[in-house]
């Protein structure tokens, strides 16, 4: 990543009341593969199109390499967009179809030959010229409308959900095929997603979008370990909430008083203020350990087991304990609840992974 590419300005956009897009700025670096993520009507795709230029914002201003590219209609922009439909015409071939794009461009046909067979191989598509969409699997599919979109060399790749209609096996093959494409030919991609883990393995940085609003902008990383609110902890895997109330300051940690579990000295990167009552804990299921016998982790809870969910790779243990007021789900990949005597058990906890939040 070399330097800031991308601006986004203080951008808004409303329909009638509705403030799709609300007063939002960020910036994307050359070169990054960068992900927005949220919920359904959070304003990520309403970003997206904005960039494109299928929409205008209401107020602010975007700049793509140093050119206001604010009020330019799609066709004078230097990016391309690829759609969950793939949006591939039926009645052409595969080579028709990545061509379609180079016919305003003033290519020789030699040109616009080498370029197609490029980008052809760039997506692994090469013999498959003389097919039609009907002909092609939902993973080739999303090829040709890739290839369409790159043939014609934007600066800035658009993707919004190009994944999202494939079966999840092929999903998966998917994100891995587009990350090393994206790699390899290095340039900048801003790809919308509903998909925590999709957005998680495929970016190099994430912003979680809430109500038209950017609620946290990091690496994966990041996100998944220091989320900065409940919105974002919550939405970004699986968690567990404690009630808390801090007390006083101690360096970087504060006094924390957890539901039942005591006081204790938590990490505060929030800066979270002393004395109240509006914060709560996160605990990620994978941190805690479960146990047929007592550890000396920083904390251990006597619970037991009321149900479990088998899932392969992992188990999910929803367990009850007298401290804690909800069932607190814990993922093992070692155990079974056929390891416990009468489903008892130990949770353990580390203070290191417990995150502490304000409510709002």
């Amino acid at each position: 990543m070399n330097n800031s590419f991308i601006q986004i300005n203080q951008i808004s956009k409303h329909f009638g009341n509705v403030k799709a897009v609300d007063n939002v700025s960020f910036e994307i670096q050359e070169g990054e593969f960068f992900s927005l993520l949220g919920p359904s009507g959070c304003g990520k795709t309403t970003l997206l199109r904005l960039l494109a230029g299928f929409e205008y914002p209401t107020s602010g201003n975007l700049l793509l390499d140093g050119s206001d590219i604010t009020a330019l209609p799609p066709d004078k922009r230097p990016t391309n967009m690829v759609f969950q439909n793939y949006a591939i015409f039926p009645h052409i071939n595969v080579e028709k179809n990545i061509q379609f794009g180079l016919r305003k461009l003033g290519l020789t046909n030699e040109e616009i030959r080498e370029r197609v067979n490029d980008v052809l191989s760039l997506v692994k598509l090469e013999g498959y010229e003389e097919r039609f969409s009907s002909q092609l699997s939902g993973g080739q599919r999303q090829r040709v409308a890739l290839a369409r979109a790159l043939v014609r060399q934007p600066k800035v790749l658009l993707l919004d959900e190009p994944l999202g209609a494939l079966d999840k096996k092929l999903r998966d093959e998917m994100q891995l095929e587009l990350r090393t494409l994206q790699k390899n030919i290095g340039i900048t991609f801003v790809f919308v997603t509903h998909d925590q883990q999709e957005a998680i393995s495929m970016s190099d940085r994430v912003a979680v979008m809430s109500e038209g609003k950017i609620q946290q902008l990091s690496t994966p990383n990041e996100l998944y370990k220091n989320p900065h609110n409940i919105f974002v902890s919550d939405f970004i895997g699986e968690t567990n909430f404690l009630k808390a109330e801090t007390k006083s300051k101690d360096g970087e940690h504060i006094n924390v008083s957890i539901e039942k579990l005591g006081e204790f000295k938590i990490k505060n990167s929030l800066n979270i203020s002393e004395n109240s009552s509006d914060v709560i804990c996160s605990i990620r299921p994978e941190t805690m350990m479960i146990d047929k016998e007592k550890s000396d982790w920083d904390i251990c809870l006597e619970g037991k087991i009321k149900q479990t969910s088998y899932l392969g790779e992992i188990t999910k243990f929803y367990i009850e304990t007298k401290e804690i007021e909800k069932i607190i789900t814990v993922s093992s990949q070692y155990f079974d609840n056929q390891s416990f005597k009468n489903n008892d058990c130990f949770i353990s906890i580390n203070l290191d992974d417990i995150s502490l939040l304000n409510k709002k």
